[in-house]
């Protein structure tokens, strides 16, 4: 019994033997001095004439003989792959995460794609930005996004000040140093908000693409286990050409 697996794997190797049997009758064809041969002797009007030996050349490449190659090798892909995408129509199985169904009689065509995006989208998810843990976070329904608790700060101007070192006298002026000091004038409260989520909901899901991601392989490998029929169409098909 051939399981559907098994088909698969030898899949490319068939195609790319068609091809190179394909590629290859396609140049030899094209090689006119190797399809043609001759056969001449050689022989004097008298018993006294002068003697040549014959010539000969052989035919090298024989039409048939690719259309044999080609005939073969385009055979076996045909029912291969016909085999294949025959057992395709029948090869499902669920996808499964702990226990639960999340997902019944999938087609493995589906199940390879879906397996493709999933990297994709473990990627995407790996990417998304988190809240600075630096910070302390809550929801905001108001903003509809994360905030951080009001943190208030202190507004400061610099307001000249006199500073007398000596007093007037009657006979010279006082002496007063300028200088300045910082005032409270105001106070600011501020408040974060940021458009990120938590790092813990980014490794939650990143948890959940990867058992989804096995789930799926897991589903694919099993819908692949099934036994397939052989389908033999490729005689027919080359058969109608070549006749």
């Amino acid at each position: 019994m051939t399981k559907l697996n098994q088909i698969i794997a030898i899949e490319k190797g068939v195609k790319t033997d068609a091809a190179n049997a394909l590629t290859q009758a396609y140049h030899g064809v094209q090689k006119a001095p190797q399809l043609s041969g001759i056969a001449r002797t050689y022989q004097p009007r008298d018993d006294e004439g002068e003697q040549l030996p014959s010539e000969s050349t052989r035919v090298q490449i024989r039409t048939g003989e690719l259309i044999g190659d080609v005939r073969k090798a385009l055979t076996r892909m045909f029912d291969v792959v016909a085999t294949k995408d025959q057992a395709n129509t029948a090869a499902k199985a669920d996808i499964v995460v702990d226990g639960v169904t999340l997902a019944k009689d999938v087609p493995a065509t589906y199940l390879l794609f879906l397996e493709k995006q999933l990297v994709d989208l473990a990627t995407f998810v790996r990417k998304l930005p988190v809240l600075d843990p630096a910070e302390v976070w809550t929801w905001s329904d108001q903003a509809g996004a994360y905030a951080t608790d009001p943190v208030k700060t202190t507004r400061t101007k610099k307001v000249p000040r006199n500073h007398v070192k000596a007093e007037a006298t009657d006979k010279h002026p006082a002496q007063v140093e300028v200088y300045h000091e910082d005032v409270i004038v105001g106070y600011w409260t501020t408040v974060k908000f940021s458009g990120a989520i938590p790092a813990k909901q980014v490794a939650d899901m990143l948890e959940r693409v990867g058992k989804l991601s096995e789930a799926v392989k897991k589903a694919r490998e099993e819908a692949n286990g099934i036994t397939v029929t052989d389908v033999n169409v490729g005689n027919a098909l080359l058969g109608y050409v070549f006749s």
